[in-house]
């Protein structure tokens, strides 16, 4: 009789840690990438340690009619950066490795994932 009220009592603790809400985990570092201002100037932004498994539009390049991408990423970050042509993280993407992932001013992103 005891073992089954342990058994039971187990299970409820083990039910009621599944149901605490978990933090969210983030890309630990810097991501770097640059985009053309308004004012027709390259300017550089950072991401300090992003949210992971969350998709991130770029501010600066989210309108396709009024902005041009963003490029020349730098991922200073622990995590994988997967970065997409599209809004929304869609379109063709290229994954830039972590703490040393790079690309050159070709590579033109609106959007950014961590892993």
């Amino acid at each position: 009789m005891r073992l089954r009220r342990a058994s039971i009592a187990a299970l409820g603790a083990f039910t009621l840690l599944l149901a605490v809400p978990q933090s969210a985990s983030a890309a630990i570092g810097e991501f770097q990438y640059t985009y053309i201002g308004l004012d027709g100037k390259p300017h550089v932004r950072l991401l300090l340690d992003p949210l992971s498994r969350e998709c991130i539009t770029l501010p600066e390049a989210a309108d396709p009619d009024l902005s041009q991408p963003a490029h020349s990423p730098r991922n200073r970050t622990n995590t994988t950066a997967t970065v997409f042509s599209d809004i929304e993280c869609d379109g063709e993407f290229y994954a830039l490795r972590p703490l040393v992932g790079r690309g050159n001013a070709d590579m033109k992103f609106r959007s950014v994932v961590f892993s």
